[in-house]
C-alpha cells in the first residue's frame, strides 16, 4: 500500500510500483518511473524521463532528471535511471542524458550524498558513494565500487577505474586507472587501493600482481606503451591486471 502526502503533486502517467512512500510537496511529473518500495521524501522533485528502481531513498530537495545543463540539448527524450537500493541524499541533482548517451545512469547499491552534482551522460556503476559536494561533469563513466571523497571534481568525459579510491578536495582532469588511490593536487597515484580490495574480499595473489603492475606504470622509468608492454611479457595476466591494462590502453584523456 502506497504512501502518498496529501501535498504531493503526482502526475497522472508517473507509473508507481508498490509499498511507496513520497512526502510532503514532492512533485512527480510524467513520464516517471518508480519501483517498488522506494521512499521519496518531501520536496524532492523527479522529472520526466525518470527511472528509479527498487527499494531507493531520495531525500528532501533532490532532483532527480532535470533538463541538463548542455548548451548543445534540443529538447530531445531522453532518461535518467537509477538502479535498486541507491540512496540520493539531500539537494542532489542528477542530470537526464543528451542526444550524447542518451541517459544518465547511477547503478544499484550506490551511496550519492548531500549536494553532489551528476551532469548529463554520466554512467555510474554498481556500489559507488560520492561524498558530500562531489561535482561531476558531463559524459563522466565510473566503474564500480568506486569512492569519491567530497568537494571533488570530475571533469568532462573523464574515466575512473573500478575499486579505485579517490581523495577529498580533488580536481580530476585525467583517467583513473581500477584499483589505486589517487591524492593530492593535481591527482597522482598515491599507491594501490589496498584497505578497499581486502574489504572487498581480493586474495593477496590478485593485490601483489596489482602492486607489481602499478610499480611498472609508475614507479619504472618507462613510458605508458613501453610499461604496458613490459608487464605484458613479464606479469602473469590475472583477470584484475588484464582490466587495468584495457583501463589505461582505452584512455582518452591519458591517466593521472
Amino acid at each position: 500500500m502506497n504512501q502518498i502526502h496529501k501535498t504531493a503533486i503526482i502526475h497522472s502517467n508517473a507509473e508507481l510500483g508498490d509499498n511507496i512512500s513520497i512526502g510532503p510537496y514532492a512533485i512527480l511529473d510524467e513520464d516517471v518511473i518508480i519501483g517498488d518500495g522506494t521512499r521519496i521524501a518531501e520536496h524532492a522533485i523527479i522529472r520526466p524521463g525518470a527511472r528509479i528502481g527498487k527499494d531507493c531513498s531520495i531525500f528532501p530537495g533532490a532532483i532527480i532528471s532535470e533538463v541538463s545543463q548542455d548548451m548543445k540539448y534540443k529538447g530531445e527524450r531522453t532518461e535518467t535511471i537509477i538502479g535498486d537500493r541507491t540512496i540520493i541524499r539531500e539537494y542532489a541533482t542528477v542530470h537526464k542524458g543528451t542526444a550524447d548517451r542518451m541517459k544518465t545512469v547511477i547503478g544499484n547499491d550506490c551511496m550519492i550524498m548531500a549536494y553532489v552534482h551528476v551532469a548529463h551522460d554520466c554512467l555510474i556503476g554498481n556500489g559507488c558513494i560520492f561524498s558530500n559536494a562531489t561535482q561531476l561533469a558531463g559524459h563522466v563513466t565510473v566503474e564500480d565500487m568506486v569512492i569519491i571523497g567530497g568537494m571533488s571534481g570530475v571533469h568532462q568525459f573523464v574515466e575512473i577505474g573500478a575499486h579505485s579510491f579517490v581523495g577529498g578536495y580533488m580536481r580530476i582532469s585525467k583517467d583513473i586507472p581500477p584499483y589505486i588511490l589517487a591524492a593530492g593536487l593535481p591527482a597522482r597515484y598515491a599507491g594501490l587501493n589496498r584497505v578497499g580490495l581486502t574489504r572487498r574480499g581480493f586474495s593477496s595473489e590478485a593485490m601483489k600482481a596489482l602492486r607489481d603492475f602499478y610499480q611498472i606504470v609508475y614507479r619504472s622509468e618507462y613510458n605508458i606503451s613501453d610499461a604496458l608492454k613490459f608487464a605484458e611479457e613479464n606479469l602473469e595476466m590475472t583477470p584484475e591486471v588484464n582490466h587495468a591494462m584495457d583501463f589505461i590502453r582505452r584512455s582518452n584523456r591519458g591517466i593521472i
